[in-house]
């Protein structure tokens, strides 16, 4: 009868550890792209004039407009 090779679920070439290290690397890769893209959004919004202003808010800016 012959006898078969036990299976090994480990040590399959390197994938497997590549994997472990690879993973959190492409992780950490994705959650600071993510966090670069929205600093650059908040800084791009804070050089934009708010447009927002009412006849209050001018009348404040300029007093010689009472």
């Amino acid at each position: 009868m012959p006898v078969s090779p036990p299976i090994v679920l480990a040590h399959q070439g390197g994938w497997d550890e590549m994997l472990m290290v690879a993973a959190p690397i492409l992780l950490f890769w994705l959650i600071l792209r993510l966090a670069r893209r929205r600093a650059e959004r908040f800084d791009a919004s804070l050089d934009e004039p708010f447009s927002g202003s009412t006849a209050s808010d001018s009348d404040a800016v300029d007093p010689e407009k009472r």
